[in-house]
């Protein structure tokens, strides 16, 4: 690992100005990626491009990735085009007799599907698209509720994989005793204020009483006067071709695989590969038994949901490719480098969240800056005295704060792919409102810190 110092935040910085004025986070990803190799090795630009894409494709949570998003991607399209997903919406509509309820419905799925974000922003997105295009609400704003929805219940709920994942990282850096850390996360959760903040929020939004505000007040009126780019209409012809499947199915079509999928998750110590797996293999069989499609039709519908997934997947794997230029450079360190001596006993929590959330936000690796912040911020904490559950919900935070502000994140991503909405119409949507939880979040720990 090079130090680059503040040369390192310039890939970042390409990403950013180029995916706003584009509106193309793929390409502008790889314009990063490869402004950042040329800082390394400018004259090595080909086999230093080359490796990082091999080293990237062989990356273990890469790997995880792909399976999970495109297994998921076959679990939607066969929901689809089984015609389960439609009666289970059509279900929704019967009690959903507004707009306003409509967007509770989709806030209050978000909550219930607490196990992984990946798998609560597909699996809310896709299943009430069809109920907010009927009452003329905005996919941004579908989006922004899916999305500020599905990560921090997750990290609000302690038998999800966020929990498991830091819970691990506590116990392995020695913050917490063997089989300790799960409680200590516990103990936590009260001081995760951002996380907090954007779930209640959320509703506020959804029944109108906190208004649209910047581009996602645009896309409301464009919603409400047809003149988005995409309408229920559009899913027209779409419907019409499921619409003798639905006859053969009912809500319980969509509900039993979903189940099964939680149910199986967390049975597994919180395995979402095994879970999806499983809920696949339960979908196909189920649909095969009841005659619902055909057993060549199943087979197509589980490859097609794979290919619906391959655009979140390269933006994804683009994204990784970033973050290990990033790596390279040292930009993590530096960040927290730069922000440790602002760290004082009452301070740190504060200044932990922003730093935790400004690197998440320029590697879109969220996990990973974790992992690499806990064993320099945690020895820290107990050297100032700041109290474990207070640092630890600060960073959590941070990292959830990040992860939403960035316009190229596995969590933006996948919202906007289930919503159908581009990723830069839904990132700069929700921006305001990620901002104003933010900021809600920073307020309480300035409050901490000076009484």
């Amino acid at each position: 690992m090079e130090q680059f110092g503040v040369l390192s935040l310039i890939p970042a910085a390409v990403v950013l100005c180029l995916a706003v004025v584009t509106r193309r986070p793929l390409e502008s990803l790889l314009a990063g990626s490869v402004v950042g190799l040329l800082m390394l090795d400018p004259g090595n630009i080909l086999t230093g491009f080359t490796d990082l894409a091999q080293r990237t494709i062989l990356n273990e949570t890469i790997g995880w990735f792909v399976l999970v998003c495109s297994l998921m991607g076959s679990l939607i399209h066969l929901l689809l085009k089984s015609g389960a997903a439609l009666a289970f919406s059509i279900a929704i509509s019967k009690r959903a007799k507004n707009r306003r309820v409509a967007l509770l419905s989709t806030w209050f799925l978000g909550l219930v599907i607490f196990i992984d974000d990946y798998l609560n922003a597909l699996a809310v997105g896709t299943s009430m698209r069809r109920l907010t295009d009927k009452y003329k609400v905005s996919r941004e704003m579908l989006s922004y509720v899916v999305d500020s929805t599905a990560a921090p219940i997750c990290i609000l709920i302690p038998i999800s994989t966020w929990a498991v994942f830091f819970a691990a990282l506590l116990e392995s850096n020695n913050v917490a005793a063997q089989g300790q850390g799960i409680s200590l996360y516990i103990e936590s959760i009260p001081y995760m204020f951002y996380a907090w903040a954007a779930v209640f929020l959320v509703p506020l939004v959804a029944a109108g009483i906190f208004p649209a505000i910047g581009p996602m007040k645009q896309a409301e009126l464009n919603a409400m006067n047809g003149t988005a780019e995409y309408s229920s209409l559009a899913n027209a012809e779409v419907d019409e071709e499921v619409m003798e499947q639905v006859k053969k199915v009912n809500a319980w079509s969509f509900l039993v695989p979903m189940l099964s999928l939680l149910v199986i998750t967390w049975l597994y110590d919180i395995n979402v590969l095994i879970g999806i797996v499983a809920a696949v293999v339960i979908c196909v069989l189920m649909f095969g038994i009841q005659g619902v499609l055909s057993w060549e039709e199943l087979c197509d519908a589980v490859l097609d949901g794979v290919r619906l997934m391959v655009p979140a997947l390269a933006i994804i794997f683009s994204s990784f490719m970033l973050k290990d230029v990033g790596e390279q450079m040292g930009l993590s360190m530096f960040v927290i480098d730069t922000v440790e001596p602002l760290m004082t006993a009452e301070f740190l929590p504060l200044v932990a969240f922003i730093a935790i959330a400004l690197v998440a936000f320029a590697t879109a690796a969220f996990w990973g800056v974790l992992a690499v912040a806990v064993p320099i911020i945690m020895p820290l904490a107990l050297q100032l005295g700041t109290p474990m559950p207070v640092i630890i919900g600060a960073m959590m935070s941070g990292a959830a704060f990040g992860s939403h502000a960035c316009f190229y994140s596995d969590s933006t991503v996948l919202a906007a792919q289930a919503s159908e909405v581009g990723v830069m119409e839904h990132a700069l949507s929700q921006l305001p409102y990620v901002f104003i939880s933010a900021a809600m979040a920073a307020s309480l720990w300035v409050f901490m810190a000076i009484f």
